[in-house]
């Protein structure tokens, strides 16, 4: 552990990148530098949110701070150790939900407390309180094709929340809801999150989306070897309702600054083709 692993605060950061490069092999004993140089910091209980053009490795650093894949360079520590190995104080949110279809709201967020070895019935007791967490107490017994996307997603949230997990890993958690789901479904993690403030990465195209949630923005440059080519911090001020901050002056002004760093790169991206 060393000092730039420990946030202004003095407790040590929930994750830290130093210099991380992630890279893919290809045929030919070539490979594909996703992500390099990276030098990122989230502190205990921090929202940051990452935005980048498709290909810029947004995805490939959540699962490094995962334990899901390993720097071909660099460092990637949580909580101030060195992460070697699947990262257990994390819990990680797909795009697409990971719900059994054999299974009922109830017990799939009870399932998420099997590896900890918690007895079957207090297991669906905490997950019949999350479910009322999330606005579902009342759906406890549907299957997942019952549910529309926006309470599958709601499931899924509880599903992850009930491990008590002190790192949240988000990659574009709502891309696939419609816009007024996706306003509901921000208002609602705001709430979650307030309740103990986790530190949180947030992957997502939807720049609106990442100023109304975070604390900071993050960009990510077009890849290959993706880069950070900005980080702005968010000063609006909190509760936040996620469709009435995109009202605020302060939003669009930082939405301009933001946007013209984006910008550039995007296009680049778009310049370069498949990667």
């Amino acid at each position: 552990m060393d000092d730039r692993d420990f946030s202004p605060t003095g407790r040590p950061n929930a994750l830290d990148f130093e210099d991380v490069a992630i890279a893919f092999p290809l045929k030919g004993g070539r490979r594909y530098v996703a992500v390099e140089g990276i030098d990122l910091a989230v502190a205990p209980g921090e929202f940051v949110a990452v935005v980048g053009p498709t290909g810029s490795g947004k995805s490939t650093l959540l699962n490094a701070a995962a334990g899901l894949l390993k720097p071909a360079s660099g460092r990637v520590a949580a909580f101030g150790a060195p992460l070697r190995g699947l990262n257990g104080r994390a819990g990680y949110l797909f795009q697409s939900d990971a719900l059994m279809p054999w299974k009922t709201a109830l017990d799939n967020v009870a399932v998420a407390l099997e590896p900890k070895g918690v007895p079957r019935a207090a297991a669906r007791a905490g997950a019949g309180e999350w479910l009322g967490r999330v606005g579902l107490a009342t759906f406890a017994d549907r299957y997942p094709h019952t549910l529309s996307g926006g309470q599958r997603k709601r499931v899924a949230l509880a599903q992850v929340l009930i491990r008590d997990p002190e790192l949240l890993l988000m990659d574009e958690p709502f891309g696939p809801l419609d816009a007024q789901t996706r306003q509901i479904m921000g208002n609602l993690l705001l709430d979650l999150w307030a309740a103990d403030r986790k530190a949180v990465l947030f992957v997502t195209h939807d720049l609106e989306e990442a100023i109304g949630l975070a604390d900071r923005v993050v960009v990510l440059s077009a890849g290959p070897a993706a880069r950070v080519v900005g980080d702005f911090p968010v000063a609006l001020t909190r509760p936040r309702d996620i469709a009435e901050i995109r009202l605020d002056p302060q939003f669009h002004a930082l939405y301009q600054r933001i946007w013209s760093c984006l910008r550039v790169e995007v296009s680049r991206a778009y310049a370069n083709g498949p990667a």
